[in-house]
């Protein structure tokens, strides 16, 4: 039976106000149901009119658009999780499964939902700075709240960092922190603080920065983890470690002394370097010498030690034939840089030899002539100035 004809007048205006029991709208909110009534029936009004020739719904008609809504609302749970996405299903808002890349279904709303937030996505937050605007009209906004910090040597820093991370559990993620981007910078500023009250301004201002960002990541990374935020720390960039605006110039002032500090120390010990070397070259030098004299002073005692082992060996053969050699070898040494004169004592019996005395000064041996009654020789040699001729 046609909507149109439960009225029981049979007529199509909108004045009658009867609904499928007989009797016309209540007033005062009865039992009856006629505005459930009343809300169909004009609402089949308006699609008489938006259908040509006033085509009425039957009873298949309403059916097949029932079953039509059925379906596209079971089709509804289909929904695509990307490659770099993770599926999380939940079912009257609690949390029931995780679902892999690729197509995949769920029941329809609000039986089920599905969210598919990106886990392998990069963010970044930024601890004691904003970036505002884009672009080219893009600016930087410290933030002196968080930037500014008190080092374990009780001096004031700041310090602008980054911090990069990544969804490791989708669920972890969307349910048990609330505001997690908040989270994670407070986490961030916090460790920060951490590890800077534990260092020096100088070595996080030169030596230490990469061992500060190591250490906040970890820390960064550990309390996360004991919060369950499904997050993974990934990097913690220092963007700038700087003293305070308003003491900047002086301690740049004791940087540039201590640089200077620095070169004259690597002068010195290159100076250092240079000298040392050469020193211990001269030392290895002179003992090499020494060593050099020591052998010959010994080669030579041991030489003269045995000289004189053969010498007494060839004494105790002939004694006297030893003792006239060396007494010989003796005299020979001894006036051999003297000036003297040879006469044979054969030709100088019964007269007196005449000596001609070469002159003063006179160097080297001189020929004599011969003595009368004598066919020897007799050699002369110069005396010296302050000696004169000896016989």
């Amino acid at each position: 039976m046609p909507w149109n004809n439960q009225t029981g007048g049979g007529s199509n205006d909108n004045g009658g106000g009867r609904g499928p029991w007989g009797k016309g709208p209540s007033g005062d909110g009865g039992n009856s149901p006629p505005d459930l009534e009343e809300l169909l029936r004009r609402s089949q009004e308006r699609l008489r009119r938006l259908t040509p020739g006033g085509f009425g719904f039957t009873t298949g008609s309403l059916a097949i658009v029932a079953l039509i809504i059925l379906v596209v609302w079971l089709a509804s749970g289909i929904y695509v999780v990307g490659a770099h996405e993770q599926g999380v299903v939940l079912r009257f808002g609690r949390y029931v499964a995780r679902t892999s890349p690729g197509v995949n279904y769920h029941l329809p709303w609000p039986i089920e939902t599905a969210y598919t937030p990106s886990v392998t996505q990069t963010n970044q937050i930024t601890i004691g700075y904003r970036i505002t605007g884009e672009g080219d009209n893009a600016q930087t906004e410290d933030v002196p709240e968080e930037s500014l910090m008190l080092t374990g040597d009780e001096n004031i820093i700041d310090v602008n960092s980054t911090v990069q991370w990544q969804i490791k559990d989708a669920s972890e993620f969307l349910f048990n922190v609330d505001h997690q981007i908040d989270t994670i910078r407070a986490v961030a500023e916090s460790a920060m603080r951490e590890i800077v009250g534990q260092s020096q301004i100088e070595r996080i201002l030169t030596q230490d920065r990469e061992l500060v960002q190591v250490q906040v990541r970890d820390l960064m990374q550990k309390t996360l983890d004991d919060y369950k935020a499904g997050v993974t720390i990934t990097q913690v960039a220092i963007q700038k470690a700087d003293p305070p605006g308003e003491v900047i110039g002086a301690y740049r002032d004791v940087q540039a002394a201590r640089a200077d500090q620095d070169r004259k120390r690597n002068e010195a010990e290159a100076y250092a370097n240079t000298i040392i070397p050469q020193a211990r070259g001269d030392a290895a030098h002179i003992v090499q010498d020494a060593e050099a004299y020591k052998q010959q002073v010994i080669a030579e005692a041991g030489g003269e030690a045995k000289r004189f082992t053969s010498i007494y060996e060839e004494y105790k053969k002939s004694p006297e034939i030893t003792r006239k050699r060396m007494y010989l070898e003796t005299m020979s040494s001894v006036l051999r840089p003297m000036n003297k004169i040879v006469v044979d004592d054969g030709a100088s019996k019964g007269f007196v030899p005449y000596v001609q005395i070469p002159p003063l000064g006179q160097q080297g041996h001189s020929r004599i002539p011969p003595i009368a009654g004598s066919a020897e020789t007799v050699e002369q040699s110069a005396p010296e100035p302050a000696q004169g001729a000896q016989q």
